[in-house]
């Protein structure tokens, strides 16, 4: 799954540090999320896009795999 999270976080004029606080979560999820090592649960997908008043559409990109799984 790709997403644009660093690209609106940066927009917003908003750090790593900054935005793990308000989410309740460490910087390292979030450069791991924006980095794509790692998924967010639907609940962290949630608490993102509504920060951001965006649809979770609009931040996470999902592409679906090939038969053969890639």
């Amino acid at each position: 799954m790709k997403n644009r999270l660093k690209e609106i976080r940066a927009i917003r004029g908003i750090s790593q540090e900054e935005l793990a606080d308000i989410l309740g979560v460490s910087r390292q999820t979030i450069s791991s999320l924006e980095n794509g090592r790692y998924n967010p649960s639907i609940l962290l997908a949630f608490r993102i896009a509504r920060y951001f008043g965006m649809a979770i559409e609009d931040i996470f990109i999902y592409e679906e795999e090939d038969d053969d799984g890639r």
